[in-house]
């Protein structure tokens, strides 16, 4: 579903490149996750694969497409397959849970009746029917992340990108945001990409996770076999935090 191959990225001014020969491979279906602590390169990862960054060297495809080829119409379009949720959970604190969940579709010109039941049937899929007409200021942090899932669903992506999603709520909400993501993986065979600095929220939801320091991936594999036997300094240095 999505590879990346010896990907560059250089920024203006940096003496470092953001990125540096990364080669990835994301199976259709996979919840993948890829970890690192602060400033690894994790944030500009993301941001290549849906488009908001091109690379300097290298490939992105999704779906056997080189999305460094496409035109703007043409990202937006692609876009639209690639559902996003954000740490800070992006919603619009003057619009109803609804209307947050149904943005997406009101920007691309669905009709109201076709909003309505679209958001209904979301909202009632991340369990806050009840809590249609409250505003984000009035729900708990595990509630905002739930519509920010319910609203990165609106456009039946097939790619779901999780950009730290769970770093801003508690250990049980956390729990309850990664079973409602497996759910989905099961459910609709939604392709996840979890970005996190986490390595509970890696065993807690992902089927391989890839490590990356200084731009690098250092190591990659089956969750299971990383958290058995993790090879590189990067990887062990996480665990060992974990442990203690």
């Amino acid at each position: 579903m999505i590879r990346l191959t010896d990907v560059q990225k250089h920024y203006p001014g940096g003496t470092a490149p953001a990125l540096d020969g990364v080669s990835l491979s994301i199976a259709r279906g996979e919840v993948f996750g890829i970890i690192g602590r602060s400033g690894a390169g994790k944030s500009t990862l993301i941001r290549l694969l849906n488009g908001l960054e091109r690379p300097s060297a290298g490939h992105v495809e999704v779906d056997g497409t080189s999305i460094e080829r496409l035109s703007a119409a043409e990202l937006r379009a692609l876009r639209r397959r690639m559902g996003m949720i954000f740490q800070n959970f992006g919603l619009l604190a003057s619009r109803t849970v609804a209307d947050n969940v149904g943005f997406p579709l009101r920007l691309a010109g669905v009709s109201r009746h076709e909003r309505t039941a679209k958001v209904e049937a979301l909202l009632d899929r991340v369990g806050l029917a009840e809590l249609r007409d409250r505003y984000p200021a009035q729900l708990s942090g595990g509630q905002r992340q739930r519509v920010g899932i319910a609203r990165a669903l609106a456009t039946d992506p097939d790619v779901l990108l999780c950009d730290e999603a769970t770093s801003a709520l508690d250990p049980e909400t956390t729990r309850d945001v990664l079973e409602l993501l497996r759910d989905l993986n099961r459910e609709l065979g939604l392709t996840i990409v979890l970005i996190t600095h986490e390595m509970e929220v890696v065993r807690g939801l992902c089927d391989r996770v890839a490590v990356i320091e200084a731009g690098r991936i250092v190591e990659t594999g089956a969750v299971d076999a990383i958290f058995a036997d993790a090879r590189h300094p990067a990887t062990q240095r996480m665990l060992a935090a974990v442990a203690a």
